[in-house]
């Protein structure tokens, strides 16, 4: 698994570039928190009772990008892939049958789906919300992807320091 060189968003842009630069450099900083690891240490939880690991933390982005652009302003019928109503918090229950490199495959090919879904919408298209059934518009759903990738990449920095004492990026 390899990440790209992290491109600093653009300081002055329109809108749409703006939320996207910063949407994409979210997601390859939770990459880069990944980068080098083995399966074991991406598998390592953070301390009990938690079961928080960044296997966990990408299989969990895995959902909620496939949620809000799949399911949410696509309206397609797109199961969670890891957590269920019997288990909310699937995404972050590992078992030796989950492999890393079905984890990261999944999470990009959501990455993918979710351009494509965005890709000549318009900032105020609306997307029928399946969480608090409300509305959305694609605006809000960067804004809130955003706010999503910053807060976990926070429990990632912790838990790859954690690991390795690695710290920044």
């Amino acid at each position: 698994m390899t990440t790209t060189e992290r491109q600093v968003p653009p300081l002055l842009a329109d809108e749409r570039t703006m939320l996207e630069s910063w949407l994409d450099f979210h997601r390859l900083t939770l990459a880069a928190k990944c980068e080098g690891l083995d399966d074991a240490q991406l598998r390592e939880t953070s301390a009990p009772p938690s079961e928080l690991s960044l296997l966990g933390l990408v299989r969990h982005m895995t959902d909620v990008e496939r949620h809000w652009f799949r399911r949410v302003l696509d309206g397609q019928d797109a199961k969670p892939l890891y957590w269920s109503d019997a288990d909310q918090d699937g995404d972050f229950h590992l078992t030796e049958a989950d492999t890393v490199e079905a984890g990261f495959a999944a999470w990009q090919a959501e990455i993918a789906a979710a351009r494509t879904v965005a890709d000549g919408r318009s900032l105020n298209d609306v997307g029928h919300g399946r969480w608090r059934d409300q509305e959305c518009s694609l605006r809000w759903i960067y804004v809130h992807m955003i706010e999503e990738y910053a807060r976990h990449n926070g429990h990632a920095d912790l838990l790859r320091e954690r690991i390795d004492g690695s710290t920044g990026a």
